[in-house]
């Protein structure tokens, strides 16, 4: 037989039903989220395909706040979280903001940023020590950022009975509440915080150069789902480092932009462009490689153990890391 013959008997063979099965249908995740630009690179993998690369059919939804998160996550309602690691930690360690029924047993798997926090407040007030009496809003006492901005307070010589706080939700809840006055002041991550800046709030301080190392947003999981789901959450994973990878490189510059710009309702091209270069700063944006920043998760640990109740002493990062999972997903 020449080569040609070979060559067609085996795209027969290829053809002929039952000599090949099925391609493996596509496995499902389904994920949850804030609203804000954490989530760029995940728009990314939707318009570019990347998960479909992966054999992953994801949906995304967004929680209004961390309670509703932790509650669905508890209940299986969500096979991944984007969220603060606070909460993983919070919750792990039974000092969540609500009892979720049974123990929880969230992890990080991933990590995207160092939350890219600023306290933004009203025009009016010209400075930290300026919120003194004033209403601050947070996602939930407990957990998130909360202590975060307590940390800001203390450290200007005031502490939590110096101002009143309200509980407003999540980042996108907290921008609204700020927008229509509110509250005086609140954490808001980027792009948020550009969006309260151009509307005349002010920028009081960042938290990176307040607190240095600080682990924001992860990946975050239950320790049975990711069991049970490992080749799903990795082909995610891998599909997220490849959003990552897609909006950081140069050639897509404008193709990024205008994704944000689509996906942030509107955002003018002005802000977007400095959402573009905050959130992939080299050295404070998104992270490139998706490390989970084991000096910034110890300063989440320093700040529960300083304020959160029942009080316990925090200090063994990779408790609440699986550490093994980002190399293996990548490898």
């Amino acid at each position: 037989m020449n080569r040609r013959n070979v060559i067609a008997a085996g795209a027969a063979a290829v053809a002929a039903p039952g000599l090949v099965g099925p391609a493996r249908a596509a496995d499902t995740l389904k994920v949850v989220a804030f609203a804000g630009a954490s989530n760029w690179p995940f728009w990314a993998c939707q318009q570019e395909g990347l998960f479909a690369r992966e054999n992953v059919d994801v949906s995304l939804d967004f929680t209004p706040n961390s309670i509703e998160l932790a509650r669905n996550m508890m209940a299986g309602a969500y096979d991944l979280a984007l969220t603060a690691i606070d909460n993983v930690v919070a919750y792990d360690e039974g000092q969540g903001e609500v009892d979720l029924g049974a123990p929880a047993d969230f992890v990080a798997l991933f990590g995207v940023d160092n939350g890219l926090l600023s306290v933004m407040a009203a025009s009016d007030i010209p400075d930290i020590r300026g919120l003194k009496g004033q209403t601050v809003s947070v996602d939930a006492m407990t957990t998130g950022f909360a202590f975060v901005l307590r940390e800001a307070l203390a450290r200007n010589g005031m502490n939590e009975n110096d101002v009143t706080w309200a509980k407003a939700g999540g980042g996108a809840q907290r921008l609204e509440a700020l927008l229509k006055n509110e509250q005086k002041a609140t954490l808001l991550n980027t792009p948020l915080d550009l969006v309260a800046e151009a509307r005349g709030f002010r920028r009081l301080l960042r938290a990176r150069d307040m607190l240095g190392a600080y682990q924001g947003i992860v990946a975050m999981a239950r320790r049975g789902t990711v069991k049970d789901r490992a080749a799903a959450l990795r082909g995610f994973t891998r599909a997220f480092h490849g959003g990552v990878q897609w909006i950081a490189a140069p050639e897509n510059r404008e193709k990024s932009i205008a994704l944000l710009m689509a996906k942030m309702n509107g955002m003018p091209r002005a802000a977007a462009e400095k959402a573009y270069e905050r959130l992939l700063d080299p050295d404070d944006g998104i992270y490139r490689d998706l490390r989970v920043d084991r000096a910034g998760l110890g300063m989440v640990l320093e700040l529960r153990t300083r304020y959160a109740r029942p009080r316990k002493v925090l200090a063994d990062v990779e408790k609440y890391i699986d550490a093994g999972f980002l190399a293996a997903a990548l490898k």
